[in-house]
């Protein structure tokens, strides 16, 4: 299964005990924006602060997370921008304004046609594109 994974996703690959590297185990291929590694750079002090992890320890589990990943560029996905602005242009004002930040997530599951795994909830009120939470996912691909 192929997902698109928003920043706040990819936060919890550095919490310990995370749903993420559960998830990674099975058949599950991760994509993102490159952003979303830029993000977690800019966030590397607050993620390391709440994580108790030090410098080293950061530096290894991003090499891990590297690996579990596929960042894509802009000029991959570029061409599906509009059509995920226009996923959100129903929504009111003060929404819109809080998806404009995820216009990429939904432009690359365009691109991909695959859901997008958020746990945002404003995310879901698009109907673009299958978002699916951490617990959803987790309840889609346990053995049943």
């Amino acid at each position: 299964m192929k997902l698109v994974a928003d920043s706040n996703v990819l936060f919890t690959f550095f919490w310990k005990n995370s749903a993420f590297r559960e998830i990674v185990a099975q058949d599950v291929r991760l994509v993102s924006p490159q952003f979303a590694l830029d993000e977690i750079d800019g966030h590397k002090e607050e993620i390391m602060n709440k994580t108790g992890i030090n410098r080293k320890e950061f530096e290894e589990m991003l090499k891990e997370l590297l690996q579990k990943v596929s960042f894509a560029h802009l000029d991959e996905y570029a061409r599906f921008v509009n059509p995920a602005l226009d996923a959100i242009q129903d929504r009111p004002q003060s929404e819109k304004d809080a998806l404009g930040e995820d216009v990429d997530f939904l432009a690359l599951a365009m691109k991909h046609d695959c859901l997008l795994w958020s746990n945002d909830r404003l995310l879901k009120k698009q109907t673009k594109v299958g978002v699916v939470s951490t617990k959803e996912l987790i309840a889609l691909i346990e053995p049943k």
